[in-house]
């Protein structure tokens, strides 16, 4: 699968398929299990990770001390604290594995080297982070603007596995809603 993932991760009309054998050589092959954390609130992210099997979450806790998820990480995505890695400043954020499972893990020094050596990887960048910007926009007025039911279906559509492998407490965290309105929200969608 290694080749077939890093094709779809630095999917960008300017990197050749010339450029993804130096990509691949980059990253490093690792396995997880479920609870082994990738990043810790506190400290200074060095590397990112893109999943290649199981789930991850990215998770904060609120002013009460509840546990709520930010971010979930499924297969084919990457594994990222971006203001932590890109800036140097400790992490707000941990993103722990929710699932045994493998990734590939890049250093920030190595793809510093290849974001500054081909050209390809430094435009994939940018569109990567512009996509991000947008996806991140987009969840922010979705939760002012969607009702819980229909960012539960969306999530659904968009990433079927947390659905299907995530803690409904995790979920209902991160939908912004307590564990029994998600429990009634997927009743109602069941019976329909």
């Amino acid at each position: 699968m290694g080749k077939e993932l890093f094709h779809r991760i630095y999917d960008h009309p300017l990197v050749k398929p010339s450029d993804i054998d130096a990509i691949t050589e980059a990253h490093e092959k690792i396995a997880f299990s479920k609870g082994d954390f990738f990043l810790k609130i506190g400290a200074r992210a060095t590397e990112y990770h893109i999943i290649e099997k199981g789930l991850a979450r990215a998770f904060v806790f609120d002013i009460a001390g509840n546990d709520i998820t930010t971010d979930f990480f499924q297969e084919g995505d990457i594994s990222i604290e971006v203001s932590s890695l890109f800036t140097g400043t400790p992490s707000q954020e941990n993103i722990q594995a929710l699932t045994d499972g493998t990734a590939w893990k890049i250093e920030l020094d190595s793809f510093q080297h290849l974001f500054q050596s081909i050209d390809g990887v430094s435009e994939w960048g940018r569109s990567w982070f512009s996509r991000q910007l947008f996806q991140s926009k987009r969840r922010a007025i979705d939760m002012i603007t969607k009702s819980a039911a229909d960012r539960y279906l969306q999530l659904a559509k968009n990433k079927p596995q947390i659905i299907q492998k995530a803690q409904v407490k995790h979920i209902a965290s991160y939908l912004g809603i307590t564990d029994t309105s998600l429990s009634r929200i997927r009743k109602e969608i069941l019976s329909n």
